[in-house]
């Protein structure tokens, strides 16, 4: 039987065990004896500091998923490639496009992956592996690739653009999530879900031929969400029959409140230090 553990490494919040909390989000994850990492926060001194803190050797890693090619999710890789042995970095090509944030007060700013490297240095440190369509990682382990946009409620939660001027806008097509065959059903590991968490876990499905969600971990950028998109993520979470939500980064506080008052006993919190653990 595989043993599956997936730590919150990187995450706003922090629970103690000397851990720091960092706008960003990154997960450790155990699959028997390989290790993993989905994302890698935003700053390399958190990853590595995190990482003391809990026991993680980010030297043992052998695969590298970016959720999507945003600065708070890609911020530690330099670091990790650097000290891991060319790990396999699994990530869709249009998340090396130049990505623009436009603020409420109309002021720009750059939140595309940094850090100064190059595609061909990213070849020369890792494996690269192309993620347009679902690619399995392990046995039982797959990223999604691009999500398909099929809800008409949902969005990439923001003023996203591939210019600083703000003229061409971003659908994030990057954004991908990554799942887990286990013995209680499927889970889904979100990064920002920027392609609409509701949108990656029907894909997910699909993909699976239905079978059912246990658990859905990670951002769900719904940070800006209306109450009716809320409303509606609820009725479709419900509908899904999701038996643990541990919202996490990009969710919102009042978000992520609403869905612990609707789903009370399924609701799990998700500071850096959290660990959770799932048979194959």
């Amino acid at each position: 039987m595989t043993h599956i553990a997936i730590t919150a490494l990187v995450e706003n919040t922090a629970n103690g065990q000397h851990v720091r909390g960092e706008h960003g989000l990154a997960f450790w994850i155990e699959v028997d004896d390989q290790r993993l990492l989905f994302d890698t926060g935003q700053t390399s001194e958190t990853l590595c500091h995190n990482a003391a803190c809990l026991g993680i050797d980010l030297r043992t890693v052998k695969s590298v998923v970016l959720s999507h090619g945003h600065y708070d999710h890609t911020g530690g890789l330099k670091e990790v490639l650097h000290q891991a042995t060319r790990p396999r970095l699994f990530l869709h090509p249009a998340a090396l496009e130049p990505r623009y944030s436009r603020r409420s007060n109309g002021t720009t700013s750059a939140i595309g992956i940094r850090g100064g490297l190059t595609e061909v240095d990213w070849q020369r440190r890792a494996e690269l592996v192309w993620t347009e369509q679902p690619t399995q990682i392990l046995d039982g382990v797959t990223v999604t690739g691009g999500v398909p946009r099929a809800t008409e409620f949902e969005n990439t939660g923001g003023d996203f653009y591939l210019d600083s001027d703000c003229t061409r806008i971003d659908t994030i097509p990057d954004d991908q999530a990554l799942f887990f065959d286990t013995a209680e059903g499927t889970v889904v590991l979100l990064g920002c879900a920027h392609a609409g968490v509701i949108n990656t876990l029907e894909y997910i499905q699909q993909l699976t031929d239905g079978k059912p969600l246990h658990a859905v971990i990670g951002g769900m950028h719904l940070l800006n969400a209306s109450s009716d998109r809320m409303e509606r993520t609820i009725r479709s979470l419900t509908s899904l029959g999701v038996q643990m939500i541990a919202p996490a980064h990009c969710s919102g506080g009042r978000s992520a409140a609403r869905l612990w008052a609707e789903f009370p006993d399924r609701w799990v919190p998700c500071p850096v230090g959290t660990r959770f653990e799932f048979r194959a």
